[in-house]
Parts: C-alpha cells; sequence; structure tokens
C-alpha cells in the first residue's frame, strides 16, 4: 500500500489532554500552514484564514473565554473558571481554522465552507504525517460572538475548527469505523 494511503488509514485524533510537548517547531509550524492552504478554491478566494495559539498566547485566550463563561455562569466555582481558562493550553499549539466566507456573484458560500474545512482536514492529515498528534475540536466558544470578537473575528467570520496539536502521550486508540454498506450507495438508474 502507498505510504500516503496508510498515512491515511492511521490517523487518529488524540485527546488535546492526551496531548504533550514539545510542538511543532516554526520551520514545522510553516509547513503545516502551507499545507493546511494548499485546497480546493473555487474562484481563489481563500475563504479562510488561520490563528496560531502558541506559549502565554493559548492562556490569553483562556482568559477570553474563562470571562464568557463567568459572563453566563456568575455561581461557577474557581475550578470550572480554571477548567475555561486552560481550554487552549490543553495541548502545545491549537491552531484556529477560520471560515471568512462571503457573498459572492459566482462561488456560492456552501463551497467556501467547504473549502475552510478542507483546510482544516489539510491541517490535521499533516500533523499527523510530521508525526505529532491532533484533535479537531468545535467547543461552546467557537459559537460565542463575545468569544469571536475578543480573539480578533469579523462579523462575518466563524470557527471552523479549533485543532490541538502535540505529541501522543501513548498509541492512538482507534474508534469503530461504520461498515462501508451502511455508508455507501451506487446509483444506477435503469
Amino acid at each position: 500500500m502507498p505510504d500516503a494511503l496508510n498515512l491515511l488509514l492511521t490517523r487518529r485524533s488524540v485527546k488535546p489532554a492526551e496531548l504533550t510537548g514539545p510542538g511543532p517547531s516554526a520551520e514545522q509550524l510553516d509547513t503545516l500552514l502551507t499545507v493546511a492552504s494548499r485546497v480546493p478554491d473555487h474562484g481563489k478566494l481563500v475563504p479562510w484564514r488561520f490563528i496560531v495559539f502558541e506559549g502565554n498566547g493559548r492562556l490569553a485566550a483562556g482568559d477570553v473565554i474563562a470571562a464568557a463563561f463567568l459572563a453566563d455562569h456568575p455561581q461557577a466555582d474557581p475550578d470550572q473558571i480554571a477548567f475555561e481558562r486552560r481550554r487552549l493550553a490543553r495541548a502545545p499549539l491549537v491552531i484556529a481554522v477560520i471560515s471568512r466566507c462571503a457573498p459572492h456573484v459566482k462561488i456560492p458560500e456552501w463551497e467556501q465552507v467547504l473549502s475552510s474545512g478542507a483546510a482544516a482536514m489539510n491541517l490535521v492529515n499533516a500533523v499527523h504525517a510530521m508525526g505529532f498528534a491532533a484533535n479537531w475540536i468545535t467547543e461552546w466558544y467557537a459559537y460565542d460572538r463575545r468569544v469571536l470578537d475578543a480573539l480578533g473575528l469579523d462579523a462575518h467570520e466563524r470557527v471552523t475548527a479549533f485543532v490541538h496539536i502535540g505529541r501522543p502521550l501513548g498509541p492512538p486508540q482507534d474508534r469503530p469505523r461504520p461498515p462501508l454498506a451502511t455508508i455507501v450507495t451506487r446509483y444506477d438508474r435503469h
């Protein structure tokens, strides 16, 4: 089997709490982002961008998340607030893939959304190819406008993924995958 197919067949998500450092180097990060940006993009609109959270930036973003959480849960205890504050510090590196789709005379927004999803998946696969592990997550804060505004997203932008990246603490576990017979049909019109 070609190495590329084996790579795709062995990719697994690893929980952020099971990712450790060191994360990718600056050069490796540039490669990951370059691979992530090599996706179908009808009209060359680049309907996505990336926000990199590393080092103290992960905790600064966590302060934003914790503040929004506390505003909605004023009775939260210190442990809950601390958990929210560490949302983006669970892995050595987090890359947010941001969808920046907009109306266009020729390119449907749906195609732009799919391109953003393809950028996130390319990133996840590139992380695996580089020997790291990843987890694509969109938790509550990915949909909270206060958080998005504070992280610098424009009004029309949305989070496609927060991709948590690091080294797995152990071999990633697989999960049951759907049998092809349950997800594949063949069109045959007579």
